[in-house]
């Protein structure tokens, strides 16, 4: 189907086409209170065509695969590309490749009974109500499966299949009139082996407790001082501050920090960050939505930037080869320059040997994260992060909460000075980063990082 599309779109005037096919399948369970509040399950499937023509490029998608609307999507793509009057797209050369890849998965989620699927969601949120201080629970069971093929008039002929669990949790406590959530999730690429193999029940009441601890603790005095951050949040400023920064469209137009930066030291020589198309518990993205393989990108490297991430346009626009970036949300988008599993690269400290000698900090925690803002253009983040610890005497000592984050991502990553051994890397079945109106899974982590001044408040 997809290759007498592409042999038409060649024989009518393209210079270059592609199409792909998807098929998605996503379940979420949801109790809220001890109570099942909904189960929903839906299809996505469909197929878009990309092609290119002297006028530009042009993109069409449909869900109706029967031959007349595949043909009449192809013709959409046409006139899609000659109405922009354009220049026409320079696709880079890139390395064709062909390529069945499915993720090794146990069980497939899909063919489990929902009464399963329930009965685990329901169990685990009666768990989280540890006691009368807890005011509310909601628990969600999240469950996805995903095939893409993409095939191109250059011969290429990529399918991947993958699929992602998990559970998201969150409490709120009330403790002498003051409220506190703690939401989190857990996900995996992998089967419905990963949802069985957990304690969620043990993960509820942790939260609930987490929850309890944060609204029973005070806010950290407003401040600047040396700061030790975890994994989860490292990987979320790298993603979120940098990440977007050294997107190679956002860059091209001026619109990053990074903007003409390559050679140039902009972190502490202990700094390596890095994007990879499959690392261990991250998303799982051997290609891109443009059949290019995804291997490991070194962005910056002992703190000097070596590189942006490129899908294939924005490759030929720096004369630079595509790096597996080209990402789309679905069948119904063109893809654009995303990540995939961004981090730190481990270093060689002990976690003790991060917070030893500093006599009065703030171990920064994920768990329990509220959200933040960051200015790509600036290099500038604000996050609420969960509730964290006191540093003291070069020890763990009270908890805090409300602790929010901020500064300058540039001038963050100079004053990082040591780097954990440790590493942890997330993704999630509940969502994923979102850009242009497109939102695509991606994973991000590193280790325990110390930074030796950071901006911190109390919300």
């Amino acid at each position: 189907m997809l290759e007498r599309i592409l042999d038409k779109a060649v024989k009518i005037g393209a210079s270059y086409a592609d199409a792909r096919y998807q098929c998605h399948d996503y379940e979420l369970v949801t109790v809220e209170n001890k109570a099942l509040k909904s189960y929903s399950s839906r299809r996505l499937s469909g197929l878009g065509v990309r092609v290119a023509i002297k006028e530009g490029v042009g993109y069409a998608s449909t869900s109706d695969l029967t031959p007349n609307c595949l043909e009449k999507t192809l013709d959409n793509a046409f006139k899609a590309a000659k109405s922009i009057r354009g220049k026409e797209q320079a696709f880079k050369e890139a390395r064709i490749n062909e390529a069945d890849v499915k993720l090794s998965i146990k069980t497939d989620p899909v063919d489990v009974p929902p009464e399963e699927k329930v009965s685990i969601a329901l169990d685990a949120n009666k768990a989280a109500w540890i006691s009368d201080k807890i005011n509310s629970a909601v628990t969600v069971l999240g469950l996805s499966k995903d095939f893409r093929l993409f095939k191109s008039s250059e011969g290429a002929d990529v399918g991947v299949e993958t699929a992602q669990t998990g559970l998201m949790h969150d409490s709120v406590a009330r403790v002498n009139g003051v409220m506190e959530r703690a939401p989190y999730s857990e996900s995996m690429c992998a089967g419905f082996e990963f949802i069985k193999s957990k304690d969620w029940n043990s993960f509820t009441a942790d939260l609930s407790k987490l929850a309890v601890e944060a609204a029973s603790s005070k806010t950290p005095p407003p401040g600047t001082y040396p700061v030790v951050v975890d994994p989860e949040v490292v990987g979320l400023l790298l993603h979120e501050a940098f990440g977007h920064a050294s997107e190679g469209d956002l860059v091209s137009t001026g619109e990053s920090v990074l903007h003409n930066k390559v050679d140039i030291q902009l972190a502490s020589e202990v700094v390596t960050i890095i994007d990879e198309g499959v690392v261990e518990r991250g998303y799982f993205c051997p290609f891109d939505d443009e059949g290019i393989k995804k291997e490991k990108t070194v962005i910056v490297e002992n703190g000097l930037l070596k590189s942006y991430i490129h899908n294939r346009d924005s490759a030929s626009q720096f004369g630079a080869e595509s790096t597996g970036n080209g990402r789309a949300q679905n069948f119904e988008n063109i893809p654009i320059v995303r990540q995939t599993n961004y981090y730190m690269q481990p270093k060689d400290h002990e976690f003790e040997e991060l917070i030893e000698g500093i006599d009065f900090g703030i171990c920064v925690r994920g768990k329990g994260m509220t959200g933040g803002e960051v200015e790509v253009g600036m290099g500038t983040f604000t996050f609420g992060v969960g509730p964290s610890k006191v540093i003291r005497n070069g020890e763990l000592a009270e908890t805090v909460r409300g602790v929010v984050i901020s500064g300058l991502i540039l001038e963050t990553l100079k004053t990082v000075d040591a780097v954990g051994k440790d590493f942890e890397l997330r993704t999630n079945v509940f969502g994923g980063c979102g850009k242009s109106g497109q939102t695509v899974p991606v994973g991000f982590g590193g280790p325990h990082v110390r930074v030796r001044q950071m901006t911190v408040g109390g919300r």
